[in-house]
């Protein structure tokens, strides 16, 4: 049973008079969505529903609210495709609140002339954050000697304990070169890093002078960086890009962070790597099949697994809502949304 927050069928209404006022239909698959008062502000022009509690629709669920709504506010977590869109003939934007939108069939979505919106750019300093937080916490084993002190073990300072990694004066390899690859050379600067980046798209003369970054092969990355990040986004070219040939050639002291997409990473392969010292650690934001993790990887003590928070900041998010927001009254009103991932669409767009 969906929680409705403004009349579930009856798309023209009225609230306060008794002149007749007609809306288009918004679902939102998860109530508790983070990020100002998205919620009370679609209430204003749009009719909404959501779920009743603070857990995601199950696909059944899902597939029923979507029958009769206009505009759907979808997460990473859910599947959107064409069995779903055939199941709401009435809907004409799927607003993903998310930069990725790989959980989302574009394609389909293109050929039934329904638009599809992410958003982008507001992620990019969050993640980097997190990225950067992360190749901190595994080169200085920050979780090991938190919980080591926690636990009462830490009885008298040892100059030989714990030696950890530097990160001062090394190589970051940067994979991707967009705005979160761009971010975290910024950080990289402020810790005297050299950086090398490999793109398929390189970068010109121009641009790389003035990041200070040197371009390599992929292969040659690998093999000369002591940290190598991954930002790229999750397609048929980078699914399993970090496969079991690609973590051999890196250095046996090298660490691994990945804060894109769990699939980049083949996981089966890292753990081997991880428990035989094929590299040195790793830090992942993001899994292969979120939120279960690989067997073997929770009892490796080298690795650092944060669940999926690299967007996870107020302003961040509060961001996010307001572009989602804009997204859908200008996708439902008519116009085209700023932040439209198929322009192909518009062609045949549904409501036009």
């Amino acid at each position: 049973m969906l929680a409705v927050l403004a009349p579930a069928h009856a798309v023209c209404y009225s609230r306060e008079t008794r002149q007749e006022v007609c809306v288009k239909k918004v679902l939102v698959t998860y109530r508790d969505i983070p990020g100002g008062r998205l919620l009370e502000e679609l209430e204003e022009s749009f009719g909404v529903t959501t779920s009743p509690t603070s857990d995601y629709l199950s696909r059944a669920q899902l597939m029923d609210a979507v029958s009769d709504v206009h505009g759907l506010v979808s997460l990473l977590s859910e599947r959107i495709d064409g069995e779903l869109m055939d199941a709401a003939p009435h809907l004409e934007l799927v607003a993903n609140y998310a930069v990725g939108y790989n959980n989302v069939d574009v394609e389909a979505a293109t050929e039934r002339g329904i638009l599809v919106t992410n958003t982008p750019g507001v992620v990019t300093d969050a993640t980097a954050d997190l990225a950067w937080a992360l190749v901190m916490s595994v080169a200085r084993d920050i979780v090991i000697v938190d919980r080591y002190a926690r636990s009462g073990s830490w009885k008298e300072w040892k100059p030989e304990k714990f030696i950890a990694a530097d990160v001062t004066g090394t190589t970051l390899g940067v994979i991707g070169m967009g705005r979160i690859g761009r971010a975290m050379v910024k950080r990289a600067a402020g810790f005297d890093m050299s950086v090398l980046y490999y793109d398929p798209a390189r970068l010109d003369a121009g641009t790389e002078q003035s990041l200070g970054v040197r371009y390599v092969s992929f292969e040659e990355l690998l093999a000369l960086s002591d940290f190598v990040t991954l930002h790229v986004p999750l397609d048929s070219d980078t699914f399993h890009l970090i496969d079991a040939a690609a973590l051999a050639k890196m250095k046996p002291t090298a660490y691994l962070i990945n804060a894109s997409r769990g699939s980049v990473v083949d996981e089966k392969a890292l753990v081997r790597a991880l428990a035989t010292g094929t590299i040195a650690g790793a830090g992942l934001d993001v899994y292969e099949n979120e939120p279960m993790l690989e067997p073997g990887l929770a009892e490796l003590e080298n690795v650092v697994l944060v669940p999926h928070l690299g967007a996870n900041s107020r302003r961040t998010r509060d961001r996010m809502a307001g572009m989602t927001l804009e997204n859908i009254k200008m996708a439902l009103s008519g116009g085209i949304p700023p932040n439209l991932v198929n322009p192909a669409a518009l062609v045949n767009r549904r409501g036009a």
